[in-house]
């Protein structure tokens, strides 16, 4: 059985089993109780049509393994999405910060004439970092670690992932836990007392 903490970074290279983990969360929490809800914030949007079978795929699954976890599509505000869908009785999963990231970064679509102003990157991970701390419910955030392997071409490569380790770095500082994976194995990397 495993315990839920009051947040949680799970970190770890692609298919290392940071969604299921995730997952088996979300299904423990509904386990627990009646009352209880979880709740999927999915930062991934379908940029081409491998993306969207990908998409439908992950939908796919996670609806036969955790019947009860719904979904919400944000790939862009995170801290309204923990705002407005927190609550003592919801646990929410954020998968994944890599997305988000890439998402505010690397966007597909370009500003639009008379688009409402967004505020800029480093604006939107404070309020991000700060509704970790302050939702109410338990708040699992998955990510990739990608810096660990050999050093990528390119500026704009490089600036993301020295960006991406930053972002790491912090939402790893506002959590409880931040669990490591590996071959399907987490590895503690910290726990801190409820």
């Amino acid at each position: 059985m495993m315990d839920v903490a009051r947040s949680e970074l799970i970190l770890g290279g692609q298919k290392s089993g940071k969604s299921r983990r995730a997952e088996l969360l979300a299904r423990q929490w509904l386990s627990e109780s009646p009352a209880h809800r979880a709740l999927l914030i999915a930062t991934g949007q379908a940029w081409d049509d491998e993306m969207r079978q990908r998409i439908e795929r992950h939908q796919r699954d996670r609806a036969a393994r955790v019947p009860g976890l719904a979904t919400l599509e944000e790939p862009l505000d995170l801290a309204s999405a923990l705002q407005c869908h927190g609550s003592a009785q919801t646990l929410i999963v954020v998968d994944c910060l890599t997305l988000w990231l890439t998402n505010w970064r690397m966007p597909i679509e370009q500003s639009k004439p008379n688009q409402p102003e967004t505020p800029d990157w480093k604006a939107q991970e404070a309020l991000f970092l700060e509704a970790i701390r302050q939702t109410p419910g338990p708040v699992v955030l998955v990510g990739n670690e990608i810096g660990l392997g050999v050093i990528p071409l390119g500026r704009e490569v490089r600036a993301f992932v020295d960006a991406l380790g930053v972002l790491n770095q912090r939402a790893a500082a506002a959590c409880a836990r931040v669990t490591l994976m590996a071959a399907g194995l987490p590895l503690t990397l910290k726990e801190c007392e409820p």
